[in-house]
C-alpha cells in the first residue's frame, strides 16, 4: 500500500467515475480455494458525488446469478489525504465491510484493509488502474498470509453507459 507519510490524494481523485457505466466483470467462482474457474457477467453502475465533493458513492446492478445491488461509499480525508472505502450489497443487507485505505500514485490507486472471509482473517486490495482513458479497470485480491501473496478474484472494465459490457 502506498505510505501514509507519501499521500498525495484529492477530493477529486475519483471524479473520472462520476456518470453511467457499462462494466464487464470477471470473478472467481472460489476465493482463496487454489481454483481457477472464472465467470464473467455484466452489470451497470451510476456513480455520483457526496458531501459536496468529499465523497462519492456508487450503485452497481446485476442480474447475474439471481441478482444483486452494491454500493460502494468514499470519503477523502484531507488531514491524511487518503480514501477510505466501504462496500455493503443486498445479498448480506445489514452489513457494511471494513473500508479499505489509499490513494492515487502516477495514475493507480491502491487500497488495502482487513477483513474476513470464511471466518478467517485477510487483506483485501483494490486496484485502480487506466483512469485517464474511456475504459478504467478495477482489481479486488485477497491475502491470506498478511499481504506477502495476493490472489486476485475479481476484475470489472468499466466502458461508458451505451458503449455495452
Amino acid at each position: 500500500m502506498h505510505d501514509v507519510m507519501q499521500a498525495t490524494g484529492t477530493a477529486r481523485d475519483f471524479d473520472f467515475l462520476f456518470g453511467c457505466w457499462s462494466v464487464r466483470n470477471r470473478r472467481r467462482r472460489r476465493r482463496l480455494a487454489g481454483s481457477d474457474e472464472w465467470e464473467e457477467f455484466a452489470a451497470e453502475m451510476v456513480r455520483r458525488p457526496l458531501l459536496d465533493g468529499r465523497g462519492n458513492e456508487d450503485e452497481f446492478r446485476t442480474d447475474h446469478d439471481g441478482g444483486m445491488i452494491g454500493m460502494a461509499f468514499r470519503f477523502f480525508d484531507a488531514g491524511t489525504r487518503l480514501w477510505s472505502i466501504y462496500w455493503a450489497d443486498s445479498r448480506r443487507c445489514g452489513r457494511l465491510d471494513p473500508p479499505v485505505t489509499g490513494s492515487f500514485a502516477d495514475g493507480v490507486g491502491m487500497f488495502e484493509g482487513a477483513d474476513t472471509h470464511q471466518g478467517r482473517p485477510i487483506r483485501v486490495r483494490f486496484v485502480w488502474s487506466q483512469i485517464e482513458t474511456a475504459a478504467p479497470r478495477w482489481e479486488q485480491a485477497f491475502s491470506a498470509d498478511g499481504g506477502q501473496t495476493w490472489e486476485t478474484n475479481w476484475i470489472m472494465q468499466l466502458a461508458p453507459a451505451g458503449d455495452g459490457p
